[in-house]
């Protein structure tokens, strides 16, 4: 089921990649790569004679590429423990029976409140412009014009993303923990949970509750109409392990305005939700710090755009004494 608020809820914390203004693209055909790939090279943090190596992953990654990383596999038989990307556990009273019985609420959650179309709640500037993408990758159907405009900006970038040859999930990280797993190596993954008391009360409040979500859509149809071929040429760069070439790529990420849009909603807010991206990144770090002290060789994963970028976790490692080496 695609685009369901829990989906998004998940989605919420994951790094921004960068925040520059898009330049013009020169592009007019992107080949993306395919077979056996290296990736990008590997973050070196350290403390005394500990080291933590970060491998930072892109989405979306070209669909054909296998990842494969000689060095990553050496790295990960040298280690004591591999560091995962941090992830939100969110769990409603009755476990997975009372999750299924909200699935009613969760697809209704999905919609305009009022039954409103997206004509209705969009303008119609930027309406005329999410048709023919709209067409192009959706297709007839009009089952997303129901949509809250966050839900069909996703529905949208996911089928845009599968048509130009690309992933959303480039499976690196599923690639990692089979390392781990043959080398017996152990596994970290830093989790926040999240707990709803009363979720169909919550849902019930959330379709009726308005979104500031316009800018959200506005931004996903930004890119879909500019960015596709610097998507693929980024995807490839990765594949390849070409940094300098992520570096002088940069693109306003319209994930971080669709989170931002959905965080802010007061009923997100009254759950306790709403610094879902500061505890995800403090319990990242706690996990660091522990892995670096406990651990001589150890490895994490994490998004190559919060590598990037100014005020990522790079950047908090620095201020708490760490050594931060980028790839040669």
């Amino acid at each position: 089921m695609r685009a369901t608020l829990l989906a998004c809820l998940l989605y919420l914390t994951a790094p921004a990649i960068l925040a520059d203004t898009p330049e013009p693209v020169a592009v007019l055909e992107t080949v993306v790569v395919s077979g056996e790939q290296p990736g990008p090279g590997l973050w070196k943090i350290s403390k005394g004679d500990h080291v933590l190596w970060i491998l930072g992953t892109l989405t979306p990654l070209p669909r054909r590429v296998e990842w494969v990383s000689r060095n990553v596999e050496k790295i990960v038989s040298q280690a004591q423990r591999v560091l995962m990307q941090p992830q939100v556990s969110l769990s409603v009273d009755g476990g997975a029976l009372g999750g299924l019985f909200l699935l009613p609420s969760l697809l209704k959650a999905r919609n305009n409140p009022d039954k409103q179309t997206l004509a209705d709640v969009v303008p119609a500037d930027l309406y005329a412009r999410w048709q023919p993408l709209k067409r192009k990758y959706i297709g007839r159907s009009n089952t997303v014009e129901k949509r809250r405009p966050i839900f069909a900006a996703q529905e949208l970038y996911e089928e845009a993303i599968e048509e130009a040859g690309l992933r959303i999930d480039g499976k690196v990280g599923d690639t990692v923990e089979k390392l781990a797993k043959k080398h017996d190596v152990a596994i970290e993954r830093p989790v926040v949970k999240v707990k709803l008391a009363e979720p169909r009360d919550t849902l019930r409040a959330f379709a009726k509750s308005s979104l500031d979500d316009v800018d959200c859509l506005r931004k996903t149809v930004d890119r879909l109409e500019t960015d596709l071929p610097a998507m693929q040429l980024r995807a490839n760069a990765w594949a390849v392990g070409d940094l300098e070439a992520l570096r002088a790529l940069p693109f306003v990420d319209q994930n971080q305005v669709c989170r931002d849009a959905m965080l802010r909603n007061s009923i997100v807010q009254e759950t306790g939700m709403g610094d879902l991206r500061e505890r995800v990144a403090a319990a990242w770090l706690a996990a660091a710090d522990d892995t670096l002290r406990d651990n001589a060789v150890s490895l994490a994963v994490l998004p190559i755009g919060q590598m990037l970028a100014e005020d990522g976790y790079l950047t908090a490692l620095t201020q708490r004494g760490y050594v931060v080496e980028a790839p040669q």
